[in-house]
């Protein structure tokens, strides 16, 4: 589909809904966002909506195609994701708000995946849509990894680039049964490494 064609397609959504239209359009993200993850590339629009508790034509009146669907819910989770960063950084300590964002960031790359085939082609249409969005994702990590730091939580050798290359192995991980499990038990690992020797590094 050509760019202009997305474009049209946005902008037809983004006009103003009805209350309930709005409370359709949220759902269908949030259950779309939780087959993507679950069934992958073998996702039914139709069993999206039946989870949903709509029509298939209330789908698609908001998203006419399975790409635009899967681009407003990439969003939503890259945003969601970005948005917990200052959350979590506000409940807890700055170590535990880091390893919560990560075990998030697994069901995120969870989410990515189920979507990969549809995000391979909107890539050619939208070339800025995972740069925006990796963008902010790289920065929100990193704010947690430098409080943790900051607070002699983790080791003060840390970079938050390197942490994101440890992350983002796990989308390159088999795809699995216990695949989300597993990447959650790497999280672990991962923090388990980050810190340790850090009260020594706070006195240094």
């Amino acid at each position: 589909m050509a760019a202009a064609g997305i474009a049209a397609e946005n902008a037809a959504v983004e006009k103003p809904l009805r209350a309930d239209a709005r409370r359709n359009r949220d759902r269908l993200v949030e259950v779309a966002a939780a087959v993507f993850a679950e069934r992958g590339i073998d996702a039914s629009l139709e069993e999206i909506a039946r989870r949903a508790g709509v029509g298939i034509g209330t789908l698609y009146r908001h998203f006419p195609t399975r790409e635009h669907l899967v681009e407003v819910v990439y969003r939503r989770e890259a945003e969601a994701l970005c948005a917990a960063a200052g959350e979590l950084g506000k409940k807890h300590a700055s170590d535990v708000a880091l390893e919560e964002w990560m075990r998030r960031f697994v069901d995120y790359i969870a989410t990515k995946r189920g979507l990969a085939t549809s995000l391979r082609i909107l890539i050619s249409t939208n070339s800025t849509l995972f740069s925006d969005t990796s963008g902010r994702v790289s920065q929100a990590l990193r704010q947690l990894v430098e409080a943790a730091v900051a607070d002699g939580t983790i080791r003060g050798d840390v970079d938050a680039s390197d942490v994101l290359h440890a992350l983002s192995g796990i989308y390159s991980a088999p795809d699995t049964p216990e695949w989300r499990d597993r990447s959650r038990r790497l999280v672990k690992l991962l923090m388990d490494g980050l810190r340790f020797g850090a009260g020594k590094s706070a006195k240094a």
